[in-house]
């Protein structure tokens, strides 16, 4: 075989793994940070949760510590909305110290248990139940419990939270995306996740280090907020030269288009599948509007309320992934 049409039957195989990866459960019913409307996120009390609701793929989004170890926040700072201290008393001001600043063993100090109960966003997750005493897990310590728990099936979508507008508050995108794919492979999980980001320069940085790892490519289009406008967050790729956000994501050579709810359209659904994407919409909670998008034939949607999106699911008769026990 000459090395051309070697190099394009690689080409077609490691696409065909993309995309069996992707779809091998059908729709893709994904609990947000776990489940954020019924634990307190991004712990594995809420991935714990999420996997006995059952689910396709749990979302989550992992930032990096000062001694390089990758542990599950959404926020590259400790949130003071969600964290106290020692002593138990909540974090002063707006944020806490950079997740970059301190060493793991300093994390595990903190609580994020519970939701500060004077805070609007209490009220918005008014359903979540605290669990007091739990600490910011590391990506390999929920790799290890999924295991433990015998959840054989279930993926991970693992979120690089990196800002190109604020690049001293985490590591670089090049430090971030290696230090994630050095625990994918070490754990043995590099069939089973997805990795995405508002910032595409990780997503490229993955494509080029582990092909076969399909890349989500988020968006948002608000009236206040775009990360497509400008090309600071996509690598440089700029709407205005594609004007759609499926043909950016499918320049940049992406899996997975993952919209905001709100800027998705029918047309926009067909549009992104007939460039071969699929299309998994964030963060609906509204049974009418996943109703909605299912019927637009979305590939999988993303919720702080996996419970909610099981029972529109299964009332349109589309199968549903097993949920897990504890032993």
């Amino acid at each position: 075989m000459g090395q051309n049409a070697a190099m394009r039957n690689l080409s077609i195989a490691l696409c065909m793994g993309v995309a069996l990866s992707v779809s091998a459960f059908g729709f893709d019913l994904q609990g947000h940070r776990g489940t954020r409307g019924h634990a307190p996120e991004n712990t594995l009390p809420a991935f714990e949760r999420a996997l006995e609701i059952g689910v396709t793929t749990l979302e989550l989004d992992i930032g990096v510590t000062a001694d390089d170890v990758v542990v599950i926040s959404h926020d590259p700072f400790l949130n003071p909305v969600i964290t106290r201290d020692a002593s138990g008393q909540w974090l002063p001001g707006a944020k806490g110290p950079l997740i970059r600043s301190l060493t793991l063993a300093q994390l595990q100090a903190y609580d994020i248990g519970r939701i500060n109960p004077d805070t609007p966003y209490a009220k918005t997750f008014s359903t979540q139940q605290p669990r007091d005493g739990t600490r910011m897990p590391s990506l390999q310590s929920l790799f290890d419990r999924v295991k433990a728990l015998g959840a054989n099936d279930v993926r991970f979508n693992i979120e690089t939270k990196i800002d190109p507008t604020r690049p001293d508050d985490t590591v670089g995108p090049d430090a971030m995306a290696r230090a994630l794919l050095k625990v994918v492979r070490d754990a043995g999980m590099t069939q089973r996740v997805s990795i995405q980001s508002f910032d595409w320069r990780t997503l490229r940085l993955v494509q080029q280090l582990e092909p076969a790892i399909p890349t989500v490519y988020l968006t948002v289009q608000t009236a206040n907020t775009d990360n497509l406008r400008d090309g600071e967050w996509t690598g440089g790729l700029k709407f205005a030269d594609y004007r759609s956000a499926p043909k950016m994501v499918k320049a940049a050579g992406g899996a997975v288009w993952s919209p905001n709810g709100g800027a998705v359209t029918e047309a926009l659904v067909k549009e992104a599948q007939s460039l071969g994407l699929k299309v998994i919409p964030w963060t609906v909670n509204n049974p009418p509007d996943m109703e909605r998008l299912i019927a637009w034939g979305v590939d999988g949607l993303i919720s702080d309320y996996p419970d909610r999106l099981r029972t529109v699911t299964q009332a349109r008769g589309l199968p549903l992934p097993k949920p897990v026990t504890r032993p």
